[in-house]
């Protein structure tokens, strides 16, 4: 302050001359209005944050309970509605239709409604979707049901984790999207537990409470400011970004930061499917639809939909197995949103790819063991272990992971058509491995796994050779850099 004050007095103990002096003058302004800014920024309250994310994260919860509601009910359907096999097997896999329909309308919708808007037209579908099931009398009600709670889940798997991404300050991001994997996780173990002592009508009613939170929170929620500035609300944009920093914290920095971003890509056409294979997204495109490839084709559904026939053909108690193999699946997931902020994106997939890599060799050996009965005695102890490490390596890191990268490194005029691409191919890969592996196993129960080991070690390779490392960058620059 006394250099401030002998420019303004225009003579300093030097004698040196006002023309000299202005350069200092400036600096010290600067210095002074960024220690204020720092001051302010150090106001910020993340409570509006947790709140709007505990709400959005309503809509994980429910996609766990959609994806776990068939596997407890399944007995007492067949028998209550009198449907054969064939006709159960439908309803089970029409949910991944569903699913799929919604992954490719989930961009589109986001982009025109908002992320509020289209996690509204979710949860109207889940509960939707719940209603027919519960009030079914045949196969085609309850089929309608579970392609609408499927199409709820598609569009839940695109919009939450971007909505999350989109409100979170970046030192907080990686943490809070990962618990949209902790709540799918968290949602399918209770509908597992609860499951085992209500009906299964009063099962899908259970269903509908998620989806009450949600649409009630969202009322509370302010919308996603970076939707609002895309759309031009800047009056909007403005409170929306104040609501959920704090009513004392400086926001000018990240909304310049904000607009001037929204501002270049606004100059580019809007984006169409084929527009992705520009060069200039391509390496986006690459990265958010490789990982969802390699998560999917790395054998996840396989091994989670059939855990109790892995664990009786390697002759453990299917009981013991799947209970603990739920427990892992929870807690891993857990600790991953205290680590993924520190330990970063890229490391967190690597060691949990290299786990997944290790597991499904353990497994194979088991199983290969087992068909030409050597080591009998060992077979239950490498097939348990085997499992357990893939699911607790899973949830380490490939099972959140790839959700949180692409809610990061898609620009804002892309997200939407390049989210249902990659949520598309995420579903299809859910699809495709869950409905092949029976089919492989069949053919080789040790080669399907070392056949998952392969694609998982490729996985390896594509995550240090593509994937970026994004922590502790805000959106904005990890696109610039991914799309320079």
């Amino acid at each position: 302050m006394a250099i401030k004050e002998e420019i303004e007095n225009g003579n300093g103990k030097n004698g040196v001359h006002q023309e000299a002096r202005e350069p200092l003058m400036r600096k010290n302004l600067a210095d002074e209005e960024n220690g204020s800014r720092e001051q302010n920024s150090s106001k910020e309250s993340v409570w509006m944050v947790y709140q709007s994310t505990f709400v959005a994260v309503c809509g994980s919860f429910e996609f766990g309970c959609c994806a776990g509601y068939s596997s407890p009910t399944q007995d007492a359907i067949t028998e209550d509605l009198s449907l054969s096999l064939a006709e159960y097997s439908v309803f089970g896999s029409i949910l991944t239709f569903g699913a799929m329909i919604g992954a490719i309308t989930s961009g589109p919708i986001a982009d025109f409604i908002g992320r509020k808007g289209a996690m509204r037209v979710s949860a109207a579908f889940c509960v939707a979707g719940w209603l027919a099931i519960y009030f079914a009398k045949g196969v085609l009600a309850l089929d309608f049901g579970r392609l609408a709670t499927g199409y709820g889940m598609g569009v839940f798997s695109y919009v939450v984790p971007v909505f999350i991404a989109e409100i979170a300050p970046k030192n907080l991001r990686g943490a809070l999207t990962t618990l949209n994997q902790l709540m799918i996780c968290g949602g399918v173990s209770v509908f597992y537990i609860i499951g085992t002592v209500l009906t299964w009508r009063a099962l899908a009613l259970t269903g509908l409470v998620p989806c009450g939170i949600l649409l009630l929170g969202l009322f509370l929620t302010p919308e996603s400011p970076r939707w609002l500035a895309k759309m031009g609300r800047d009056k909007q944009f403005e409170t929306a970004l104040k609501t959920l920093r704090g009513e004392d914290a400086d926001i000018t920095q990240e909304a310049d930061e904000i607009k001037d971003y929204i501002e270049t890509l606004e100059r580019l056409p809007k984006a169409k499917l084929l527009d992705l294979f520009q060069r200039r997204y391509l390496r986006s495109v690459i990265i958010g639809v490789g990982l969802m490839v390699f998560q999917q084709f790395g054998g996840i559904n396989g091994v989670c939909f059939y855990t109790s026939n892995i664990f009786e053909s390697a002759g453990f108690s299917a009981t013991i197995g799947t209970i603990a193999y739920a427990i892992i699946q929870v807690v891993v997931t857990g600790l991953n949103t205290t680590v993924i902020d520190k330990a970063g994106r890229k490391p967190l997939l690597l060691v949990s790819a290299s786990g997944l890599v290790i597991s499904c060799l353990i497994t194979g050996i088991s199983f290969y063991l087992k068909d030409h009965e050597m080591a009998l005695t060992s077979v239950p102890t490498l097939a348990v272990t085997g499992i357990l490490l893939y699911i607790g390596s899973f949830s380490a890191g490939m099972g959140a992971v790839p959700w949180v990268v692409m809610s990061e490194i898609f620009p804002i005029n892309i997200k939407g058509v390049a989210g249902s691409l990659a949520t598309l191919t995420n579903w299809f890969g859910a699809w495709a491995i869950s409905y092949t592996y029976n089919f492989l196993t069949s053919w080789s129960s040790y080669g399907t796994f070392v056949l998952y080991a392969a694609i998982n070690a490729l996985g390896i390779v594509f995550i240090a050779k593509v994937v970026p490392e994004t922590k502790g960058r805000t959106l904005e620059q990890i696109q610039a850099a991914i799309n320079a």
